[in-house]
């Protein structure tokens, strides 16, 4: 492209970006996957959760006057999409199983006239037959500029969320064989961004790796105790630092979710459940409600957070280990999406990797599928949460990237482990060969469970007709909790002092790289004592320190103030216009405007966040609420 066709196209973008968006600058990332969707190119774009990739396949048809289709997996992520690009003025709408007949032809025909920019599509929609035939006629009446893959690492099955009818996308290339695919994912290792370019058949395709790290989120790992207790812990502290925010709970089954849902709403919560197994419109009235802030905690499976796109979520908890690094990246990126801090924690049992294994092995048994690409994201994430590392660090290094800390900071100083919250366990060395010791003795044939009894002193039927209540070892931890043993054990395998070897469905211990060393006392691991088994008073300094809730900015008395008065300002409108919250402004927008407090349309616009549409629509009541805050402030001081 020439120069000045470059200039002129960059030009084009930030006037669009900031006149629908009221975004005064793009990430880089972005403007890249912009400007590769206008020439028509093919690429691969990874941003974390809260990146903007959605901006980078809705940008160009404004530029281009061609229309983009986008490949959507979640109708309620689809319709919060198309509701907040008309709040905007962007001419958007979806298709699914959700509208009739009569709709999806209305929708058809406006895309054929040009009434409509973008189209969001489920992946089982796009491979029919009508609408590929849709597909082929925008082609001969050159109105398709793009097609785009939403949450691509669902084609891989190195991904965490494999699904197979993802697989079949690469078929709209043939109906439209000279417009260009773009990909787009949160989450994707190496492996995955082979997989994706492979499988859709990427042309000579521009890859975009955007920054893994989110700095605004606070990564705490704890051992799972009373789970619903620990949750309304961290609900407390949040809501004691003045947060009324969301709060969203991953759980791994439908019964844990009713289970802990009940258990926090008798703790005084306002929580609910929400699952498959709900009706239809139960779940779409939780979805509603969790959206519009009207319910303040959702306990759910996985596929909830998917679909909701609710932005100041500030509180992220997985119940139990999540099945890979992956979808841990994925879920925790619900938290915090409006650029403000938010926590997220996991309570963990060592029984958690062995559950996921179990089930994966279920799966593939029933499938004919082969389970060993799955096991191993277990595998990675049972490193992870038995690391004794910044968090923040061994997720960046997960997807490739060199870590850097924050300006001025050595650390994080947004994890539990940089934060000083984990306690090293002084004991390590010796803990480390009983362990090792242990594991030898027995041949290196048993599991983690039984190697903890062995070790804690047990004296059940099975470890006597093995004879291993005579080993020297036998009760050398008789003071130590199961739970401290067992993360004790899963930290020597994220050392590799240990590996774990599944045979026949039965996991076993076997000695790792550095085992031998470790049994000798030639090497020490480090160990770090897990939240909740430590003695009472070390107990309470280390919650003390966990339950901070950290702020960057923290605003004055007056400035929460103003800051709730323009949330409840939000709220009534979204109430009249049918549309959730975030979606007429986010809470970085409105803590934006509460610290600049304009006085004016002219400094109202240059807020991050306040387009020309909304400026039109919502600016004068803003700007009344601002003005009425300072001068009932003034008359308080002048008291």
């Amino acid at each position: 492209m020439p120069i000045d066709s470059q200039t002129s196209t960059h030009q084009s973008i930030n006037e669009t970006v900031q006149r629908i968006w009221g975004y005064d600058k793009l990430r880089p990332m972005q403007e890249r996957a912009i400007l590769a969707g206008i020439e028509g190119r093919d690429c691969l774009t990874v941003l974390p959760t809260g990146g903007g990739k959605s901006m980078c396949y809705q940008v160009p048809p404004l530029i281009t006057g061609k229309a983009t289709i986008v490949v959507s997996p979640l109708i309620a992520l689809m319709r919060d999409q198309v509701r907040g690009l008309e709040l905007l003025g962007y001419k958007a709408a979806a298709m699914h199983s959700g509208i009739d007949y009569e709709e999806s032809t209305d929708i058809a025909k406006q895309l054929l006239t040009g009434d409509l920019d973008l189209v969001l599509a489920a992946p089982e929609r796009v491979l029919t037959g009508s609408f590929k035939t849709l597909i082929g006629l925008l082609c001969d009446h050159d109105r398709l500029g793009c097609i785009a893959i939403d949450e691509a690492h669902c084609i891989s099955q190195w991904g965490h969320d494999f699904r197979p009818e993802y697989r079949r996308i690469a078929e709209i290339r043939k109906v439209a064989p000279n417009v260009s695919i773009q990909a787009f994912t949160a989450t994707a290792t190496p492996k995955v961004r082979e997989d994706i370019v492979r499988q859709l058949g990427l042309r000579d395709p521009e890859i975009m790796i955007g920054i893994f790290d989110r700095p605004n989120l606070i990564y705490r790992i704890q051992s799972r105790e009373k789970a619903s207790e620990q949750i309304a812990a961290a609900v407390a502290r949040h809501s004691a630092a003045g947060e009324t925010n969301g709060a969203i709970v991953y759980c791994l089954s439908r019964k844990d979710t009713e289970k802990i849902a009940g258990e926090l709403r008798e703790l005084g919560l306002d929580a609910n459940a929400y699952h498959a197994g709900l009706d239809v419109s139960k779940r779409h009235n939780i979805e509603q409600a969790f959206s519009n802030e009207t319910l303040d905690i959702v306990v759910a499976t996985v596929a909830f957070g998917m679909g909701i796109d609710r932005s100041n979520v500030r509180l992220v908890v997985h119940a139990s280990m999540p099945k890979s690094i992956e979808a841990y990246q994925q879920e925790t990126g619900r938290a915090g999406r409006d650029g403000l801090d938010a926590e997220c924690l996991l309570l963990y049992s060592p029984s958690d990797g062995g559950r996921w294994e179990r089930l994966i092995e279920q799966s593939a048994e029933q499938n004919g599928s082969d389970p060993k690409a799955q096991l191993e994201l277990v595998r990675g994430m049972r490193r992870f949460v038995a690391s004794f590392g910044c968090r923040h660090k061994h997720l960046s290094e997960h997807f490739g990237q060199e870590y850097a800390a924050p300006e001025g900071r050595e650390d994080c100083g947004a994890c539990d482990v940089c934060l000083g919250e984990t306690a090293q366990e002084e004991d390590a060395h010796r803990i480390g060969q009983v362990i090792m010791s242990a594991v030898a003795r027995t041949g290196e044939r048993f599991g983690a469970g039984h190697i903890c009894d062995v070790v804690r002193g047990g004296n059940g039927q099975r470890i006597k007709s093995y004879g291993h209540d005579t080993l020297r070892v036998h009760g050398m931890l008789e003071n130590r909790r199961k739970t401290e043993v067992m993360s004790f054990i899963d930290q020597l395998v994220a050392a590799e002092a240990l590996v774990r070897v599944v045979d026949d469905r039965y996991e076993t211990l076997a000695f790792g790289e550095c085992g031998v060393s470790v049994m000798k006392g030639i090497e020490t691991i480090e160990l770090a004592k897990p939240i909740g088994t430590g003695s009472e008073k070390s107990e309470r300094n280390r919650r003390t320190r966990a339950s901070r809730v950290i702020e960057r900015r923290p605003m004055n008395t007056g400035e929460k103030e103003l800051f709730e008065s323009l949330r409840a300002l939000r709220m009534s409108i979204a109430k009249e216009r049918n549309v959730p919250p975030y979606v007429v402004f986010n809470d970085s927008t409105l803590r934006e405007m509460t610290l600049d407090k304009p006085s004016d349309r002219h400094a109202l616009l240059s807020i991050r966040g306040v387009g020309q549409k909304k400026l039109d629509d919502f600016g004068s009541d803003f700007l009344q609420a601002i003005e009425h805050h300072l001068i009932q402030e003034s008359a308080t001081a002048d008291e």
